[in-house]
C-alpha cells in the first residue's frame, strides 16, 4: 500500500483519513495534544460537563450522504439550538423572527405584518456586501441594532466591509420559529465529537501522531498529502500577502447556581448593557453556558419571551453534573491565537486567489488542500465533511 500523510486531526483530516484507509497506509498528524481540532471536546474536571474547548459546535445538515456517513460513528441525539441576544435589560431570538421584531421595535406584528415588514425592507436589488444584504433581510433599525457592532465585535470590519455571504448565512423568519438552524438533521453526537472523530479514525491503517508539527521536509515518504491548515502558512517561503484570520480568546467563569443563562448561547451585539443606569461594558462577543447541552431534564422556560413549540432539549444528561454549580464562557475574538476563521473580505478573496494558484500547480505533485482553513471557506460542519468526502472520491 502507498503512504498518505493528512496533516490535521480535526473533521476534514478525519473524513479523509477514513475514506482512504482502504486502499492506503495514512498517518495523520497534529501540532496540537489532541484529535478533534476545533470539534475538540472534554468533560470539565470541576463540573463534569461536556464542553467545547474552542466555542459551541452544533452539527446540522440537510445532506443524506453526510447524515448516513456521521451515523456510522456515533449515535446522535437531537438538539434544536436556539440562540437569545441581549440588548441592554431586552432578550430577544436570534435569528431574528416575529418576536425579535416586536421586543425590540415596540411593534404587535401578527404574520401577515411581519411578511409585509420584510418585504419593504428590500431596498437593494443586487446587495453588494454584509450591510446590504443584512438591512436588505431585516431593515435599517434592527441591522443598527443587532449586526452593526456585534460584526466589528467577531470581525474587527463593519458588514460594509465584508462580503455579502457572511451575513447572508442568518436566515430571518416570518413566524415565531425560535430555532438558530432549518436543516433536516439537527443533533449533537451523545457522547461527544472527541468520542465521535476517535471512532472515525479508529482503522488499523490510520496512524495517528499527535504533538508533531508538519515540515515539508518529511513529505518525500507519501505518495499523497491532504493539508488542513492554513494555505498561506504552507506557502510562506513565496512572499504572497498573508491571508487574514480571526481567532478567540476563551475565558471560563464558575458559579455556584443551578443555571446561569435561559440558553445555552446568549450573544452580546453591543459593546454595553446597560444596568440599573450603570454602563456595563461587554466585550464579549456571546456566552456559552454548555450545562444547557447535556441536561435533558432541564428546560427552563425564559422569563425573557414565551419558549416556542420548536424547543427541543439534548438527552444525554449525565447524573454526575453539579446540580448547584456551573460553568460559562466568555468569548473574545481578537486576532492573535489559532486562526479560527477566514476573513471574507474582497481583499482577502483576491490574495487566496493567488494561493489557489499555487495548490492547483501543486495537485500535480499529489498535494490538496482542504478544511475551512485550507480553503480559506467559512464552512460549517456538515460542508467541511461533504468537501472531504468529495475529495476522496477521486481516489476510490
Amino acid at each position: 500500500m502507498e503512504n498518505v500523510l493528512i496533516v490535521g486531526a480535526g473533521l476534514s483530516g478525519a473524513v479523509m483519513a477514513r475514506r482512504l484507509c482502504n486502499k492506503y497506509n495514512v498517518t495523520v498528524i497534529d501540532k496540537r495534544d489532541h484529535i478533534g481540532g476545533n470539534c475538540y471536546d472534554y468533560y470539565d474536571e470541576e463540573t463534569n460537563i461536556l464542553m467545547n474547548k474552542y466555542g459551541a459546535h452544533i452539527f446540522h445538515t440537510n445532506s443524506e450522504r453526510v447524515w448516513e456517513f456521521v451515523n456510522k460513528y456515533s449515535e446522535w441525539e437531537s438538539w434544536y439550538h436556539q440562540v437569545i441576544g441581549r440588548i441592554n435589560n431586552k432578550y430577544f431570538p436570534i435569528p431574528v423572527n416575529i418576536t425579535t421584531v416586536n421586543t425590540l421595535l415596540n411593534k404587535n406584528y401578527d404574520q401577515e405584518e411581519m411578511r409585509a415588514f420584510l418585504q419593504n425592507n428590500k431596498i437593494y436589488s443586487d446587495p453588494k456586501n454584509g450591510e446590504e444584504v443584512t438591512i436588505n433581510n431585516v431593515g435599517e433599525e434592527l441591522y443598527k441594532l443587532i449586526f452593526k457592532e456585534y460584526t466589528f465585535k467577531q470581525w474587527n470590519k463593519y458588514p460594509n466591509e465584508l462580503d455579502a455571504s457572511v451575513l447572508a448565512r442568518i436566515p430571518v423568519r416570518s413566524d415565531y420559529n425560535c430555532n438558530y438552524f432549518s436543516d433536516k438533521y439537527q443533533a449533537l453526537p451523545k457522547l461527544g465529537y472527541t468520542h465521535f472523530i476517535k471512532n472515525i479514525l479508529d482503522h488499523p491503517n490510520i496512524n495517528v501522531k499527535l504533538n508533531v508539527e508538519f515540515n515539508k521536509g518529511d513529505c518525500k515518504e507519501y505518495s499523497k498529502i491532504f493539508i488542513t491548515g492554513p494555505i498561506d502558512h504552507y506557502y510562506s517561503e513565496l512572499g504572497l500577502p498573508k491571508l487574514e484570520y480571526r481567532s478567540i480568546n476563551f475565558v471560563k467563569e464558575y458559579h455556584d447556581i443551578d443555571y446561569y443563562q435561559s440558553r445555552s448561547v446568549i450573544n452580546y451585539p453591543q459593546h454595553y448593557v446597560i444596568e440599573d443606569d450603570i454602563i456595563v461594558p461587554t466585550p464579549w462577543t456571546r456566552i456559552i453556558e454548555y450545562k444547557h447541552f447535556s441536561a435533558s431534564k432541564h428546560f427552563s422556560a425564559s422569563k425573557h419571551f414565551s419558549a416556542s413549540k420548536h424547543f427541543s432539549a439534548s438527552k444525554n444528561f449525565s447524573d454526575q453534573i453539579s446540580a448547584n454549580k456551573t460553568v460559562i464562557v466568555k468569548e473574545y475574538t481578537c486576532d492573535g491565537g489559532d486562526p479560527y476563521y477566514p476573513v471574507p473580505t474582497q481583499k482577502n478573496q483576491d490574495i487566496y486567489k493567488k494561493y489557489q494558484e499555487e495548490a492547483k500547480k501543486d495537485e500535480a505533485n499529489n498535494i490538496y488542500f482542504l478544511g475551512r482553513l485550507g480553503s480559506y471557506k467559512y464552512l460549517n460542519m456538515d460542508q467541511a465533511i461533504e468537501l472531504a468526502l468529495q475529495l476522496a472520491d477521486k481516489f476510490d
